[in-house]
């Protein structure tokens, strides 16, 4: 019997990694064993306690994490690097070198998070105003009630060296309940007084994905007004946003790893296409709009949120930039999730 007519590659946008912490990675080095944590605090002594662990350095485990995930289509990820008087600047340096060793075809926005904390870890805030010199791009935050407990000081630390520096804002917010809620309308307040739309993001925000929240609504509103972009990780037991609601209420979303097989979490590919795939899976999607969405979130959305230009729109075959896959359609690649055929970048396959 005659074999049919080859099927043609689908054409795909590229993928953008929005929310990953590759200096944590334990990718490509030997297994780590991870300690028992019940809360946040747990989860970041035991971050502490693996620094001794890894066999291998910042640069050489980074590298391997990124270079996996160039591989799968990732080009591009905002890169969430632990800055504290912990670490110092080792870190954000580590990462660093492991881009410049891949080179131009994935764009790497370091962000300087303070994991161990800012106005409780004296000294922080002057390590990431100099990690911004350091090879960090965008000045970072988390849990200003939860982990610092003072909203509004370290909301004017961040927005501050944020003002100073001229850097975007990417703040961690893990606190849930109409506490999250109100930080959040907070965060999207000073947004709006600084001028900075659009330039501000909330990873997790895990108190917007709670739809018993009295405010909720009205908190999406205000994020929508001031243009914040929001990420999910689609992680095991977190919460994740109700898809149709952010929609509907014209929230900006992007996707992201988190951590990938580190002191964390034993999970994790450095694959955004396994991340569609738990994001459409998490949330119910089912028809072919719904797992094409989720796509979408992984990758054009999170173009636009980094601010690439080849990586914010649509693709097809005469694009410079772009993924080839052997599927049928954008659902079931989402839903199969192989990897690409050929990675294209500013006309180059890769």
């Amino acid at each position: 019997m005659a074999a049919g007519p080859e099927r043609s590659p689908l054409v795909a946008a590229g993928l953008v990694d929005a929310h990953i912490h590759p200096d944590k990675t334990s990718w490509g080095d030997r297994w780590m064993t991870r300690r028992p944590a019940a809360t946040l605090d747990e989860l970041i002594r035991n971050n502490i306690l693996a620094l001794s662990e890894y066999g291998k350095s910042v640069e050489d485990r980074a590298h391997a994490l990124m270079s996996h995930a160039l591989r799968n289509g990732t080009l591009a990820m905002r890169a969430h690097v632990d800055v504290g008087t912990a670490v110092g600047l080792a870190h954000v340096e580590g990462v660093r070198a492991a881009a410049e060793r891949i080179g131009p075809d994935l764009t790497v926005q370091i962000v300087c998070f303070p994991q161990f904390g800012l106005l409780t870890d004296p000294g922080a805030l002057d390590l990431m105003a100099a990690s911004l010199d350091a090879g960090a791009d965008i000045v970072g935050g988390i849990d200003p009630l939860g982990r610092d407990g003072d909203v509004a000081g370290h909301l004017d630390a961040v927005f501050g060296l944020s003002a100073r520096s001229g850097r975007d804002l990417d703040i961690h917010l893990h606190d849930g309940g109409e506490e999250g809620l109100a930080q959040i309308r907070e965060i999207a307040a000073r947004t709006r007084a600084t001028s900075m739309q659009g330039r501000v993001t909330v990873s997790h925000a895990f108190a917007l994905c709670d739809d018993t929240l009295p405010s909720l609504r009205a908190t999406l509103d205000d994020v929508a007004d001031a243009r914040l972009w929001i990420t999910t990780c689609a992680l095991g037991p977190d919460p994740v946003p109700d898809l149709d609601l952010f929609e509907s209420h014209g929230v900006q979303l992007a996707a992201g790893s988190d951590g990938v097989r580190d002191s964390w979490s034993p999970y994790g590919t450095g694959s955004m296409v396994d991340r569609a795939h738990l994001l459409g899976y998490r949330t119910g999607a089912i028809t072919d709009a719904d797992l094409e969405r989720c796509y979408r979130i992984a990758s054009t959305e999170g173009g636009r949120m980094l601010g690439i230009p080849d990586l914010a729109l649509d693709t097809d075959a005469t694009s410079a930039t772009r993924l080839e896959f052997d599927a049928p359609t954008i659902a079931q690649l989402v839903v199969d999730r192989p990897a690409p055929l050929r990675v294209i970048r500013h006309g180059r396959v890769l």
